[in-house]
């Protein structure tokens, strides 16, 4: 069967059996169902072979195996299953839910953003409508407030005036989109500083909470509300291992039963208790994180107070960095409320996981049975078996890892959760701690730690068996896989969150490595000085020698090497104007012609008798 086309089938498989527990009254998410089927098929009890195609009577009984499995609210393996999905469904590290929530935030202003960025204000009333704009983009984006409270619009309108005054919009505005963006930030930052300021001095402040106060107080009450959750899961857990010890080596068919239902249980507290740890090292975290804040804020605020005393004018250089640097803290405070909700929330919902024990086996029940019974917490059996300790040459086959001999033993992974592997293998799923303190077994690149000595050394004579063993039993209760984190033999059951820390290599112990130490000759930096003379005769030639150069002319030598470098200059005549007389110049003067003409007015005879006369004067007269 191609790939796709088993993909099809499974996912027609899911959607049916989600179809049918929803008729049934049953509503079940489609990881669930997934998760169920995959548990159902690993199962050998139910006589699937998972390198055979399912024909259609395996799909009915798988489908049919699913809902009964589904629909079994008294059935505690379910309970558990459910919350492992439910956890890794939902659980996020403190990074991860912080940067989503900045992403969730960045998402919910961008509109308000490209409100101010892309506006081409003209006139009077859209440059004021701009800027209440920005005042309402600056409280969203700093939380410090509520923007439609008229007494937090005033006072961050207040300080936003004396950072960026209104007669600066159209210098903003001119600016590309990337750098309004930028200075939105930067502004939403100064702003946030002042008025953190300003409530510290008492000035100011409306709407803004004491978040470091909230913190001290949220804090504490989270973590004892952890612990007591965490304690009742583990007293559950001792008293459920107690009455397994006991019935252990009863053959009756009734015990047999209470036995099976005891480990379930037992297995359903010890999931439980192993997220309230990790959910408690968070919230540790969380605290850790909020201690070095609050001295970083109050050194901040302190040295902002120490800049602005006794002065009328401060440069912005030396206050808009504090005033940035009280923003970013208050920003982190603000993660961490997040943080602490979002544990607290998980916290909560993991409860509803654990509602099949006092149904399963009320309290009147559990007294009768662990009546003359010792019942020993994880620490009493640790106690008991420290100090007993492995001695690696009776076992010189194997790598035994002590704490005396292993800088990061504290860090090493252990399998099985650091549940003893021999007591698991042998007692049939029974989940006993493992004290590392008497020596880890070192097998494949992969460490096992035991309840006993005995039980350490009969495990290293043959691994690979009780390795088989425990894989055996992990595929008849589905939930240990996670619980043992078996995501290495179950790959296809493995959750989200190992799927993604997949590729990250596991720490290897530290148990002897090479170091060399090196004692500088100079610790600081050479000082010597070349021209240095301790001879006094040496002084003297010199000084003699200087005296005769004193005497002496400066030559220069030319070279070939240098000759390209030496200054050189030429000196040309311009040209001059001269003319030249070739012959005299000479002029003649010619006569002016001169004619008279007499007898043109007429006179007393009628006809009219014009007399021409020449009056030029001869040449030679000239």
């Amino acid at each position: 069967m191609a790939h796709s086309q088993a993909e099809g089938v499974i996912r027609n498989i899911i959607r049916e059996i989600g179809q049918e527990c929803a008729m049934k009254g049953e509503t079940v998410s489609e990881t669930l169902v997934a998760f169920m089927v995959k548990a159902v098929v690993l199962d050998p009890r139910n006589g699937f072979i998972v390198d055979r195609t399912l024909t259609k009577a395996d799909v009915q009984k798988l489908i049919m195996l699913c809902v009964d499995r589904l629909l079994d609210t008294r059935n505690p393996s379910l309970d558990t299953i459910k919350m492992q999905v439910y956890f890794d469904m939902n659980y996020t590290t403190r990074v991860e839910l912080i940067n989503e929530q900045h992403h969730v935030l960045e998402s919910r202003l961008a509109p308000v953003s490209r409100e101010i960025t892309d506006n081409r204000a003209r006139t009077r009333e859209e440059f004021e409508s701009i800027y209440r704009k920005i005042v309402s983009y600056v409280l969203l984006r700093s939380g410090l407030g509520s923007p439609t409270d008229i007494k937090v619009i005033r006072e961050a309108t207040a300080a936003l005036q004396s950072v960026f005054p209104q007669t600066e919009l159209a210098t903003f505005l001119s600016l590309n989109k990337k750098e309004k963006e930028r200075q939105l930030k930067e502004l939403t930052m100064i702003v946030t500083g002042i008025r953190l300021f300003n409530k510290d001095c008492g000035k100011g402040g409306e709407g803004i909470d004491d978040l470091p106060a909230i913190l001290n107080e949220a804090i504490p009450a989270a973590t004892h509300h952890i612990d007591i959750e965490l304690q009742t899961s583990r007293d559950l857990a001792h008293k459920y291992t107690a009455l397994i010890e006991m019935m252990h080596q009863s053959q009756n068919a009734e015990m047999e039963l209470k036995v099976t239902m005891l480990k379930e249980v037992l297995y359903n507290v010890r999931q439980h208790e192993a997220f309230l740890c990790i959910i408690l090292s968070d919230v540790i975290t969380c605290a850790q994180e909020v201690d070095i804040m609050q001295k970083q804020f109050a050194a901040e605020m302190e040295q902002l107070k120490n800049i602005v005393r006794s002065k009328t004018a401060v440069p912005t250089s030396l206050v808009y960095p504090v005033f940035i640097a009280l923003s970013n803290l208050w920003t982190s405070f603000q993660d961490e409320i997040l943080v602490l909700s979002f544990l607290n929330n998980l916290t909560i919902n993991l409860q509803q996981f654990l509602g099949s024990h006092p149904v399963i086996f009320p309290d009147e029940v559990m007294e009768s049975l662990l009546e003359d019974i010792v019942v020993k917490s994880d620490e009493e059996r640790l106690k008991e078996s420290a100090d007993s300790k492995i001695n690696p040459a009776d076992c010189s086959k194997e790598e035994w890892i002590f704490p005396e001999t292993t800088i990061n033993f504290s860090q090493l992974l252990i399998q099985y959760h650091g549940f003893c592997a021999y007591s698991f293998a042998v007692k049939d799923g029974l989940l006993l701690p493992g004290n590392p303190s008497i020596g880890i077994l070192k097998y494949r690149e992969k460490y096992y730690a035991f309840s006993s000595k005995e039980a350490a050394y009969t495990f290293a004579e043959n691994p690979e068996k009780y390795i088989k063993m425990i894989t055996e039993k992990a595929k008849e209760s589905a939930e240990l896989i996670q619980l043992l984190q078996l995501h290495q033999q179950f790959e296809s059951l493995a959750p989200y969150s190992q799927i993604r820390a997949k590729d990250k290599q596991f720490l290897q112990a530290i148990t002897k490595y090479d170091s060399s130490t090196q004692t500088d000759t100079h610790i600081l930096p050479p000082t010597i000085v070349k021209d240095y003379e301790w001879n006094e005769w040496e002084l003297r030639r010199k000084a003699i020698k200087l005296a005769n150069l004193r005497q002496k002319l400066t030559h220069s030598v030319q070279t070939n090497l240098s000759h390209m470098r030496r200054d050189n200059c030429s000196q040309v005549y311009p040209m001059k104007d001269s003319s030249t007389q070739t012959k005299r110049e000479n002029s003649s003067n010619v006569p002016r012609p001169q004619i008279f003409l007499a007898g043109l007015r007429g006179g007393t005879p009628p006809t009219t008798r014009m007399v021409k006369v020449d009056l030029t004067r001869a040449v030679d007269e000239t």
